[in-house]
């Protein structure tokens, strides 16, 4: 698919998104594997949502996190695939500046809140494991709020940052977009103006988010571990094991595909392996989200027969 040029000294009003792959063949094929990403996405979100609704015994500082967390990825997969399965079924992929922005505004936003819950997560689990007398005291429902009220504020102030910057820049020749979405490296790629500020402001947001979040998660497992490895029981060592097990590999697999997004080799093909990459943390963790938090916890299994029950009598 060729790009448009605008006229000269017009600026770019629409912008054509290339997608995943311009193969025919695999249109369909992808179009139905998204959807099925997105059910599970939407229901399994929904779902966990409904039960940490339903059930008072869920209703602590962990699954209040948790909670949030289900919220933002139920959101999160408003945000891209709606637009990415249009994608497979036409035959341009356009949208436009406004819509762009917005899209960009909404992708800065639940990917930072994301980053600040998870943060907020491996603190709560800290205070479990390693000052369990006081955790009422510490974790209270007014704490808690604080918190979550942070990690919206901070993603709101870096999405409003990044979509500041980007709606100051100019837009006057090429209008193709080599991403299924509008991302900020591919957006600045296209500018004819000056970047230098978009650039400063993405390393100071991002460089803020990636330090403070991953300096408060490792200091805290830092701790637990510390705590766990002087436990004289075995019983104690596993219950602390397994309420931080789910929380590590949801870190894992969202900070993990971030950094393999956005630290790119300096190759030809670096931009297709970040589009790639991108997949695991836009739509990947928010369908496996809910299932890695239930699968092996007791409170989610009992709460979904009390709801099943409830419902069936």
């Amino acid at each position: 698919m060729k790009s448009e040029a605008m006229e000269n000294d017009s600026s770019v009003t629409e912008f054509i998104l290339m997608g995943l792959t311009d193969q025919p063949e695999l249109q369909l094929p992808l179009f139905f594997l998204f959807l099925v990403n997105y059910a599970v996405t939407v229901v399994g979100n929904l779902s966990l949502m409904n039960l940490i609704f339903l059930n008072s015994h869920l209703h602590t500082p962990m699954y209040f996190f948790l909670f949030n967390l289900s919220f933002i990825d139920f959101c999160y997969s408003f945000v891209f695939t709606p637009k990415m399965l249009m994608s497979f079924v036409s035959e341009r992929n356009i949208i436009s500046f406004a819509g762009c922005m917005t899209q960009l505004f909404f992708y800065c936003f639940f990917v930072n809140s994301e980053c600040y819950v998870l943060t907020a997560m491996a603190y709560d689990r800290y205070v479990a494991i390693c000052q369990p007398l006081l955790y009422r005291v510490v974790m209270s429902p007014r704490v808690c709020s604080l918190l979550m009220l942070g990690s919206y504020l901070m993603g709101f102030a870096g999405a409003m940052v990044h979509t500041g910057c980007m709606i100051r820049l100019s837009f006057c020749d090429c209008n193709l977009i080599n991403h299924y979405m509008c991302d900020i490296v591919p957006l600045l790629q296209l500018s004819c103006s000056s970047t230098y500020a978009n650039e400063l402001a993405k390393s100071v947001v991002v460089g803020t988010v990636i330090i403070v979040s991953s300096l408060i998660i490792f200091i805290s497992y830092a701790l637990i571990l510390y705590n766990i490895i002087h436990m004289s029981s075995a019983k104690g060592w596993s219950k602390a094991m397994s309420t931080c097990g789910s929380h590590i590999v949801a870190v894992g697999l969202f900070y993990g595909s971030g950094l393999l997004t956005h630290v790119k080799p300096s190759s030809s093909g670096s931009v297709d392996q970040g589009k790639y990459f991108s997949l695991i943390y836009t739509f990947v963790v928010p369908a496996l989200n809910p299932l890695i938090y239930s699968l092996r916890n007791k409170d989610v299994k009992v709460a979904l027969k009390r709801t099943l029950k409830r419902v069936t009598n």
